[in-house]
């Protein structure tokens, strides 16, 4: 059977391609939809369907482009309402793509909408099921984010919802069917999920603590809902536009994609609020910046952290770019809703300084020098609270990157701190972050906790409670 998993790492994010007989269908498609175009065009194929499992939050959907782009219709579940033409398809409804079969299976829980695809081929076996956020490898979807949405929609009625689609939609289903998930370890739409892609559905019943058979509802409700972490602020705002409909991708990169020399990147910087986002790599950042600008390295996790650390979408802002990477980042950021960029530094830090404007630097030692001094200043851990929990330096107070909006007050004002995270990544955020608030007493440490541990800096690897409340 003809289907392909397109994976993007940087938003561990599952998109799928079916094709037969001249037919082909989109499942989950990312805001760039010219890669489904061409593999359509490769197979000699038009897209009829642009199946979505749910309103996603993590991410801005292509299906409007695509079906803008392809003549294909957009599908979703049951109780979806859209702004823009689409089928909403009936619990058990069939749809033909060449002699495949589709049909939608209404598993709500993660929201309201949710909707599993289940695939026969031309003689009718079941192959396998696009389980969208409803049901992960090793986890499923977390239900406390349609409330942003409704207040009738608690995460405590969602679960419920849950867990009767786990048992009564999809465990009764046989074990060798594949699933497909949307999402991999590394979003936030779950907790616990594998770095695996796939598997089988009788392994999951196995080994998916969500899906034991001798679970009650109230220890599902549990178990699901210990842990979460709260969502990310640009999740609801995501999710309006999957229902609302967008500007086009194409349109917001050629109104994006705008060369500023310095002196124009200057005055629009100066006449608007814009955000000045520096997503070079992490070390360059280190030794020069634009005074006031964020780091957030575009190699990292770029999208997600943008989502998590600037809490509008509609935020303007101004990029600093590696040469050549401009549109690449216009683009992943329009992947999370942020259509609001306003240009780029043409030339970079380089033409920057030519110009004689001034640039600011991150203090940074190595492990080593900090293990010279580590007991006489604060230490502040960027990691997230299991990380912390698991291993840390002794006295050492956990503000984590995602947290930082919240716990500015937390941070010491006048004497110098440590900062680290697990690689050096987090910690460069973290401190660009301080500084274009006005804190310039922070000391990175190069590395993180990864060369930490290579220094005779003993460290703390029993759990205990965060000292965040």
């Amino acid at each position: 059977m003809k289907i392909e998993q397109i994976y993007t790492g940087c938003i561990s994010q599952a998109a799928y391609y079916i094709e037969n007989n001249g037919e082909a269908a989109i499942f989950d498609p990312l805001r760039e939809v010219q890669p489904y175009i061409d593999r359509a065009i490769k197979d000699n194929a038009k897209i009829t369907y642009i199946f979505e499992t749910h309103f996603h939050a993590d991410f801005v959907s292509g299906h409007v482009d695509l079906a803008h782009k392809t003549g294909g219709q957009i599908v979703f579940g049951p109780t979806a309402k859209c702004a823009y033409d689409c089928i909403i398809a009936h619990d058990n409804q069939e749809f033909k793509v060449g002699n495949y079969t589709i049909k939608a299976i209404h598993t709500p829980g993660h929201t309201l909408e949710s909707t599993c695809y289940l695939i026969s081929d031309e003689n009718g076996k079941t192959h396998g099921i696009i389980t969208g956020d409803t049901l992960f490898i090793g986890d499923v979807g977390r239900p406390d984010l349609a409330q942003e949405v409704s207040e009738d929609l608690t995460q405590d009625v969602l679960a419920g919802y849950l867990f009767d689609s786990l048992r009564h939609k999809i465990m009764p289903l046989a074990d060798d069917l594949i699933v497909y998930p949307s999402h991999g370890a590394g979003s936030a739409c779950g907790k616990n999920m594998s770095k695996e892609t796939t598997d089988t559905l009788g392994n999951q019943k196995k080994n998916n603590y969500a899906l034991r058979a001798d679970m009650t509802k109230e220890e599902f409700k549990t178990e699901l809902l210990d842990g979460l972490a709260t969502p990310p602020a640009y999740f609801p705002q995501n999710v309006m536009m999957n229902i609302n409909g967008y500007e086009s991708l194409d349109t917001i990169i050629a109104k994006s994609l705008k060369s500023l020399n310095p002196r124009e990147f200057e005055i629009i910087a100066n006449q608007t609020e814009a955000l000045l986002l520096d997503v070079r790599n992490e070390n360059d950042f280190i030794k020069e910046h634009i005074p006031n600008s964020i780091f957030i390295g575009i190699d990292g996790g770029f999208a997600p952290w943008v989502g998590a650390l600037v809490k509008d979408v509609k935020q303007p802002i101004l990029l600093i770019t590696p040469l050549g990477r401009e549109k690449e980042t216009i683009t992943r950021l329009s992947r999370v809703g942020f259509d609001n960029t306003l240009g780029y530094l043409s030339g970079g830090i380089d033409a920057w300084k030519k110009e004689g404007f001034e640039t600011d630097s991150i203090k940074t030692i190595s492990p080593d020098e900090f293990a010279n001094d580590y007991k006489n200043i604060q230490v502040i851990d960027a990691r997230k609270p299991s990380e912390y929990n698991a291993e840390r330096v002794e006295k050492a107070i956990n503000i984590p990157l995602d947290a930082i909006n919240d716990h500015i007050a937390d941070v010491p004002k006048n004497e110098p701190f440590y900062v680290h995270c697990a690689g050096g990544y987090r910690s460069v955020i973290w401190s660009s972050i301080l500084k274009s608030r006005g804190y310039h007493n922070m000391i990175n440490i190069d590395k993180g906790i990864s060369g930490i541990r290579k220094t005779p800096i003993p460290l703390t690897t029993f759990v205990c409670p965060s000292t965040l409340k």
